[in-house]
């Protein structure tokens, strides 16, 4: 996944559940499905769109001294 690409959507991949368990159910069949690469390929797409393509530099550190009283 070097280029930050949207997969295309498969329309006909969706269903309707009557429930969130039912929903929850569905999704776990569905990810257990997947071969390991498939979900990480997921997780990252989902980290660049919540985080951006150049999220993955380091958090900054901040160092705080607190003083006992």
């Amino acid at each position: 996944m070097d280029e930050f690409q949207f997969p295309r959507l498969d329309k006909t991949a969706f269903s309707v559940a009557s429930s969130f368990e039912e929903a929850d159910e569905q999704d776990e069949e569905y990810w257990s499905s997947r071969t390991p690469i498939e979900r990480l390929q997921h997780i990252e797409l989902l980290r660049r769109i919540n985080y951006g393509y150049d999220s993955s530099a380091r958090l900054q550190r901040v160092l705080e001294i607190a003083e006992r009283a």
